[in-house]
C-alpha cells in the first residue's frame, strides 16, 4: 500500500480533533499549506504547527489544491451537529461530499482535499462520504477502514465508560490498563419488559451491521456508487431477517411478536430513554417518554406531516394492487416478475433509484424523522433527533421494529399476490433426494445431538481512535453480548442419477411454539418466522453424499474480529487479510441462534437442496474476497450471487397446510429439530 493510501486513514483518526493535531500516537502530523487552516487558527498557525510538533516523527506533506472545494452546499449543517441518513437534506449533502471525493483524480489529490475539507463540514458527514468514496474508488477500495464503533464509540457506549477510560488514559502506563466495564443494563431496569431485549436493540455488532449496511448501500451519490444490483430488494430482505430475527427472540423472552405501527395516529406506548451522549457537542440523544403521540414535524431541515406519510403509504398500496408504478414522466413500471420487490423497496426506502418519489414520497426516511423528533417536531426546544434519526442507534429503540414491521408488511403486500412457486419445476430437484439434517456442538468430545447453547460472553473494544482530546495509547471496554458454542450441520443426501448434480444448499430454522407455548401448525405461521441460516454451494456425487459445514461459515454472519475490526490488526496470510480489508458488512456471529430458554426451546431446521441451474448468476469477476455475508450484503462490485429472489423458497405463500406438506412437495427438502438451552452465566472471551 502506497503513502497516500496509508495516510488516508490519518484522517479517521481523532475525528473530532482538527487536522493539524498529531497521529498515530503522537508521531505523524500533516505539514499543512497555509490556506488548509480554518478561519479559527490560521492566524496562529505556525505556533498551533510549533507546539503540537515536539514527539513528531513523520510530517505528511500534502499536495497542493488546483482549485479550492466549493462546499456552500454544506454550509447548513453545523460542524458538531447530528448527521442523518433519514433526513433528506443531509443525505443529499452527503451525496455531493461523496461525488467531490470520487471525482478526485488520484490518491494523493484525494488525501489533500479531504484533508482541506475535514474541519470544514458536518464531521459525522465527512466520515460517512469518505469511507463510502473509498470503498467505490478502484484506487483505494484495497484500504481497510476503520470501524465506526473505534471512530465513534459514543454512538454505541455508555458514555460513563469515557471519563474513566481518559483518567485510566491518563494515569496509567500503555500495558498496564486496565479494562473500563460497561454495564449490561443501563437504560431501563425489570420494570420495563421491553428490557429483556436489551441484549439485542443495544447489541454494538447489531448496530455496527446496520451503519455498515447502509454505507455499503448508500441512497445518494454517483451512479456508480447507489445504483448496485438487486439494491431495492436487498434493503427489503435485509430488514425482514433483522425483525423476523428480532420477533423469533422476543418469543425467547416471554414477550409477543412486535405489533406493526400500521397506525401512526395511535398512542406509543413504549418509551426509550437511550442514555448514549453525542461527544461532538456534549448533547444527549432525547429520549421519549411512554404514551407519546407522533405529530408533524416542522423543522428548519425537515418538514413532514402524518398524511403525507399516510397519503404515500396508500399510493403504494394502490400501486401494488394494480401491479405498476408510475414513473416520473408517467409511464407505466411493472411490479411483476422478478424486478418487482426491487423496484418497490427503491421506492419504499426511497433512494436515489425510486421511480417517482413526487407521487410515491420517502415512506421510510421520513417514518423514521417523525418518530425521531416526536419530542420537539415544531423545534422549540433546539433538541436534536433522537436515537430513530441516526442509522448507528436507530435498532436501539423498541419502536424501529414495529415501524420496520409495518414496512414489512408493505412488501408482504406484494409478495402475496406473486405467483406462487410451481412445485416440479420452481422447488424439486429430480434425483436428489435429502434425508436427514442434524446439528451438533463442535466443542466437547461427548456433545449431544441437536442440542445448541447459548450464554453470555465479555469481549472488549479499543476506543483509543475516537477518544479526542486525550491520551495516546490504547484503552479498552469490556462489553457483555449473547454468544453460542460453536455448532456443524449435518445433512444426509442421495444423489440417484448417474452424474455429478451441483445444487444451492439453503437451511433455515423457525420456532416450533408460540409465545403462549402452543405448537405451531399453520405453514404461513412459520414462513413468516423463517430465519436464513446459511445458503452456500454443493457438489453432489451419485449416491451417498454427507454435507457437514460449520455455524461460522454462514452466508450471513462475520466473525467477531471483523466485526470488531481494528486498523492495526490485520492477518499476515494475504487472502485472509483481502477478506479482512473489504468486508466490514454482516450480522454478527455471536448472534447467529436465537437466545433460546433456560429449559431449552424447539426449533425446526429445514434444509433444501435447489437446482444450481437455476440459482446460478454469471459473476463478471471471477475472484471476490468479500463472499461470506453475501446473504444480506451482496458481493463487492459484482452481482447478487442467487438468481432465486431473496428469502426463497419461503418469500411467497403456498398452497400447503403445515410446514411438512411443503416439505413433501420435493424430495429435496428435509426437516430436522433441534433445542437451543440458554445458561445464564458468563464467559469471558479467550
Amino acid at each position: 500500500m502506497t503513502d497516500s493510501k496509508n495516510n488516508l486513514l490519518l484522517l479517521f483518526q481523532k475525528p473530532r480533533e482538527p487536522i493539524f493535531t498529531p497521529r498515530n500516537g503522537g508521531q505523524t502530523v500533516f505539514d499543512l499549506p497555509d490556506n488548509f487552516f480554518t478561519d479559527r487558527y490560521r492566524v496562529i498557525g505556525t505556533d498551533i504547527t510549533t507546539r503540537f510538533g515536539e514527539n513528531v516523527t513523520n510530517k505528511v506533506a500534502l499536495a497542493p489544491l488546483t482549485t479550492t472545494p466549493n462546499l456552500d452546499f454544506a454550509a447548513n449543517l453545523n460542524r458538531t451537529g447530528g448527521f442523518s441518513l433519514f433526513n433528506q437534506v443531509h443525505k443529499g449533502m452527503a451525496g455531493q461530499l461523496t461525488k467531490l471525493f470520487m471525482d478526485q483524480p488520484d490518491v494523493s489529490s484525494l488525501l489533500s482535499t479531504a484533508a482541506y475539507i475535514k474541519d470544514r463540514v458536518n464531521l459525522y458527514m465527512f466520515q460517512y462520504a469518505l469511507s463510502v468514496a473509498m470503498q467505490h474508488r478502484d484506487d483505494t477500495k484495497d484500504i481497510m477502514l476503520p470501524s465506526v464503533v473505534n471512530m465513534f464509540p459514543d454512538q454505541f457506549i455508555d458514555p460513563s465508560v469515557f471519563p474513566a477510560a481518559r483518567e485510566e488514559a491518563s494515569i496509567v502506563a500503555q500495558g498496564n490498563r486496565q479494562f473500563i466495564k460497561i454495564p449490561m443494563e443501563f437504560t431501563s431496569n425489570e420494570k420495563e419488559i421491553e428490557q429483556r431485549m436489551a441484549y439485542f436493540r443495544e447489541d454494538i455488532g447489531v448496530n455496527m451491521h446496520h451503519w455498515h449496511w447502509h454505507l455499503v448501500y448508500p441512497g445518494e451519490g454517483p451512479a456508480n456508487v447507489v445504483n448496485k444490483d438487486r439494491r431495492g430488494e436487498l434493503f427489503y430482505y435485509m430488514h425482514n431477517q433483522v425483525v423476523i430475527r428480532y420477533n423469533v427472540d422476543r418469543m425467547c423472552n416471554g414477550l409477543e411478536r412486535v405489533r406493526p405501527l400500521n397506525n401512526i395516529r395511535s398512542i406509543i406506548p413504549e418509551a426509550y430513554f437511550p442514555k448514549i451522549v453525542r461527544s461532538s457537542n456534549n448533547r444527549s440523544y432525547p429520549a421519549r417518554a411512554e404514551n407519546s403521540v407522533l405529530q408533524d414535524v416542522n423543522r428548519t431541515e425537515t418538514v413532514v406531516s402524518l398524511a403525507d406519510i399516510e397519503r404515500w403509504r396508500d399510493r403504494i398500496f394502490q400501486a401494488i394492487d394494480q401491479g405498476f408504478m408510475i414513473g416520473a414522466n408517467g409511464q407505466q413500471i411493472s411490479l411483476r416478475g422478478p424486478l418487482g420487490i426491487d423496484i418497490l423497496g427503491n421506492a419504499i426506502e426511497s433512494s436515489a433509484l425510486s421511480p417517482n418519489k413526487t407521487l410515491y414520497g420517502n415512506i421510510h426516511n421520513e417514518g423514521h424523522n417523525i418518530i425521531a423528533f416526536v419530542h420537539d417536531p415544531e423545534q422549540k426546544y433546539l433538541e436534536d433527533f433522537g436515537v430513530m434519526g441516526d442509522v448507528t442507534t436507530a435498532m436501539r429503540d423498541p419502536i424501529f421494529y414495529r415501524w420496520h414491521s409495518f414496512i414489512d408488511s408493505v412488501f408482504q403486500r406484494h409478495k402475496r399476490l406473486q405467483p406462487m412457486y410451481v412445485a416440479n419445476t420452481e422447488i424439486a430437484y429430480s434425483g436428489i433426494v435429502v434425508n436427514s439434517v442434524g446439528v451438533r456442538i463442535t466443542r466437547g468430545k461427548n456433545a449431544a445431538p441437536n442440542l445448541l447453547l447459548t450464554f453470555w460472553q465479555t469481549s472488549d473494544v479499543d476506543l483509543s481512535t475516537g477518544l479526542d482530546f486525550g491520551p495516546e495509547g490504547n484503552v479498552y471496554a469490556e462489553f457483555t453480548h449473547l454468544q453460542n458454542a460453536p455448532f456443524e450441520y449435518t445433512i444426509n443426501v442421495d444423489n440417484i442419477s448417474s452424474a455429478q448434480r451441483i445444487g444451492t444448499c439453503r437451511i433455515f430454522m423457525c420456532p416450533k411454539f408460540d409465545e403462549r407455548g402452543l405448537p405451531f401448525i399453520r405453514f404461513e405461521d412459520q414462513r413468516s418466522l423463517m430465519i436464513e441460516m446459511d445458503k452456500f454451494t454443493v457438489y453432489l456425487n451419485p449416491g451417498k453424499n454427507i454435507i457437514r459445514r460449520r455455524s461460522d461459515e454462514s452466508s450471513v454472519t462475520i466473525p467477531y474480529e471483523r466485526t470488531f475490526r481494528n486498523i492495526g490488526s490485520q492477518p499476515t496470510d494475504p487472502a485472509a487479510r483481502a477478506q479482512f480489508q473489504f468486508c466490514g458488512c454482516g450480522w454478527p456471529q455471536h448472534m447467529i441462534l436465537p437466545k433460546g430458554t433456560t429449559n431449552g426451546s424447539l426449533y425446526s431446521i429445514f434444509v433444501m437442496i435447489s437446482n444450481y441451474e437455476l440459482d446460478r448468476v454469471v459473476q463478471p469477476h471471477l475472484k471476490n474476497p468479500c463472499d461470506d455475508a453475501a446473504s444480506f450484503c451482496g458481493l463487492k462490485d459484482q452481482l447478487y450471487p442467487d438468481r432465486r429472489s431473496m428469502g426463497y423458497p419461503f418469500d411467497r405463500p403456498a398452497r400447503v397446510a403445515t410446514l411438512l406438506d411443503f416439505k413433501n412437495l420435493g424430495t429435496n427438502m428435509a426437516i430436522g429439530e433441534c433445542e437451543i438451552r440458554f445458561t445464564n452465566s458468563i464467559i469471558k472471551r479467550s
